[in-house]
């Protein structure tokens, strides 16, 4: 292995590396809070709180037609990070960021529930790359500005719901530098077919709040694949829950119970539901019984259903008592 002198003088001693990395956190800290970020965090700040991007003109400008003001900014961000780089290769970028043989993003922003990102798309990494088979939705909404590049894309709607899935309706389009689109990931997708050279994209993205679910779908057909937490947060109590299960944590039962009867993501309190019913029989029955007996409950039916199941197969479950809730 060929060590080079430069990495070799670090393992004696490495504070050349650490004031590298602290000019460029103070650049970038310099950045956010006295030049153009701290106006555009600001923005971003209340645009994640759920105002308009019509509202938020230091927002709204960079995805305006014809507006230069994308990729100043973009350009400005590169020109500090690039200079100091430059002078210390062996330094690590501030910002947020994700690189592979494909994708290469740079977070500029984050606040909350929305990003500003730059988002880079090698054409030849996408092409040694197999043709999508299916589609993801997920609730958020999304603004693509293309600053670099072009490419040739596949928009995916939703048109209708039916048994098993939904109804998809495909329709391909070339993208070019000054492209502006936003689309709701709820209802709409879109996938890269091929690009030539490199694709250079700036993107805004918040999420709807909703907590709805980020569903797969197969591109031939619309049936469901796959389907996940909407949130973070859920995502984090389904996994605590099943792994609570999977411990034979009995003492938390209770608290599985409650999450089962609290108001919110129905997946999130299924799972908490069922992992109940494994530790203990009576909790979970208990709090099953009373979700199945809710009318405008979205777990009613299944709740209701499962209980059916549960009495003609143990008819000694019938003398549990109901929850005292």
């Amino acid at each position: 292995m060929l060590i080079r002198p430069e990495l070799m003088a670090l393992r004696a001693d490495d504070s050349p590396q650490r004031r590298i990395q602290q000019r460029l956190v103070a650049q970038s800290d310099a950045w956010r809070q006295s030049g153009p970020g701290a106006a555009i965090e600001e923005q971003l700040l209340r645009f994640a709180g759920g105002a308009r991007l019509e509202e938020l003109p230091e927002l709204m400008v960079l995805f305006t037609p014809g507006e230069p003001a994308a990729a100043d900014l973009v350009g400005e961000v590169a020109s500090w990070l690039l200079a100091e780089l430059a002078g210390a290769p062996l330094g690590q970028v501030p910002l947020r960021h994700h690189c592979d043989r494909t994708l290469a993003t740079l977070q500029l922003v984050r606040c909350h529930r929305a990003s500003l990102a730059v988002q880079a798309i090698d054409g030849a990494g996408l092409a040694g790359k197999p043709h999508s088979a299916s589609v993801s939705f997920a609730a958020n909404e999304t603004w693509d500005h293309v600053l670099a590049g072009s490419a040739e894309v596949e928009q995916v709607r939703i048109t209708a719901p039916r048994p098993g899935g939904v109804v998809l309706e495909r329709t391909n389009s070339t993208i070019g530098p000054g492209h502006i689109a936003s689309r709701h990931g709820r209802q709409s997708a879109q996938l890269l077919i091929r690009v030539p050279g490199v694709l250079v994209t700036l993107k805004l993205q918040r999420s709807d709040g909703s907590g709805v679910p980020t569903r797969e779908y197969a591109l031939d057909d619309g049936r469901l694949l796959h389907q996940a937490a909407g949130s973070p947060r859920d995502s984090r109590l389904e996994l605590t829950a099943a792994l609570l299960g999977r411990m034979g944590r009995r003492d938390a039962a209770p608290l599985l119970a409650a999450m089962a009867e609290e108001a919110g993501s129905p997946h999130l309190r299924w799972q908490a539901l069922r992992e109940c019913l494994g530790l203990d029989t009576a909790i979970g029955f208990a709090v099953l019984t009373v979700v199945a007996r809710r009318s405008t409950d979205p777990l009613a039916a299944h709740a209701g259903a499962l209980r059916a199941q549960l009495l003609e197969t143990y008819p000694q479950l019938a003398g549990v008592p109901p929850c005292p809730a």
